[in-house]
């Protein structure tokens, strides 16, 4: 590039991005949107419906307008379609959850230099403090799947299958879409005990509460038995080092009937690890609140299910919104 074509402004525009990330953290938080709802109001009317300043809520309200989030005619604000079906509570496509999932990882970012000099986590030892958090995290890990699920899940064949493991499977949107695509599959959804109340809560709003099992337990040590037939490890392997990793995936295969499916759903870097953008992102999220976890490369995560037995391995021609992949292998 000629020094004349370079120009500060996406350096600058990278500085300050988190300006945008805080403008909808403080929307969501304020859940400003559902209280503007299907109106238009000025942003007094605004401040009286959240019990705000006036000054305050116009500087926002305005920011929003120019981030597309809101619609500003003759001083009067409104939701976009884009607001109204992913930030108001009154829609089911809601994202809210895995926004304040992302504000409350903000704190360990801001001390991600740290992290980079120690290798080692700046986020408290359970980075989900409380009942708000743990909410925010597993319902969030629901905003997230439902994104992807309803999609994905048509288009992986699980045709004649019968039993499924979603491992570290959260509230349980996947084993959910899983079971819906496939009226003769079952699921054991397998996830820490503590994750109960809220994988309940979904698999009941969807009617699945006899096809789909809760088994809790730690999945790093504890059996999750065996007989599946396909066995579904969606966004865990970043959490865990490498050796860890490679037993889960031993554990995935062996608890599989021979002939049965391995799907691995992650952030997949590529191979130089240099890219996409989220799945290297991801990676630093991993070291600010893990030991060891980490984004793996399409043949970091290729290698483990061969060491692990698995054969005709592929990755499935699946576009993500989060730039996320899926790797398929056979017992």
């Amino acid at each position: 590039m000629d020094e004349k074509d370079l120009n500060p402004g996406k350096i600058m525009g990278i500085a300050g991005g988190y300006w945008q990330a805080f403008a909808l953290h403080a929307a969501v938080k304020l859940d400003l949107f559902t209280r503007i709802g299907s109106d238009r109001l000025t942003a007094d009317e605004v401040a009286a419906r959240l019990g705000g300043d006036g000054r305050g809520c116009a500087s926002l309200l305005n920011g929003l307008a120019a981030m597309d989030l809101l619609e500003k005619a003759d001083g009067r604000f409104a939701c976009t379609s884009l607001s109204s079906k992913f930030l108001s509570r009154e829609s089911p496509s809601y994202l809210g959850h895995i926004i304040t999932h992302h504000y409350h990882l903000v704190d360990s970012w801001h001390h991600l230099d740290e992290s980079v000099l120690s290798g080692k986590p700046n986020r408290h030892k359970s980075s989900i403090r409380g009942d708000e958090e743990r909410e925010a995290f597993l319902m969030g890990m629901f905003n997230a799947a439902m994104m992807q699920a309803p999609q994905t899940v048509r288009q992986i064949d699980l045709s004649g299958r019968r039993l499924l493991l979603d491992l570290g499977g959260g509230p349980g949107t996947w084993a959910i879409h899983f079971c819906l695509q496939n009226p003769g599959l079952k699921a054991t959804l397998f996830d820490l005990p503590a994750t109960l109340p809220f994988a309940e809560k979904t698999i009941s709003r969807f009617g699945l509460s006899e096809r789909i099992r809760f088994q809790g337990g730690d999945y790093v040590k504890d059996d999750f038995g065996e007989g599946y037939d396909v066995a579904w490890l969606s966004q865990i392997l970043h959490a865990e080092g490498p050796e860890t990793c490679r037993a889960l995936v031993r554990k995935a295969m062996s608890s599989l009937l021979p002939g049965g499916l391995l799907l691995i759903h992650e952030f997949i870097l590529n191979n130089d690890m240099a890219g996409p953008l989220m799945p290297a992102l991801f990676s630093l999220n991993m070291l600010c609140g893990t030991e060891a976890g980490r984004s793996y490369s399409e043949r970091q995560i290729t290698e483990m299910m061969a060491e692990a037995g698995a054969r005709d391995i592929r990755r499935l021609p699946l576009r993500s919104p989060l730039e996320s992949g899926i790797l398929a292998g056979t017992k």
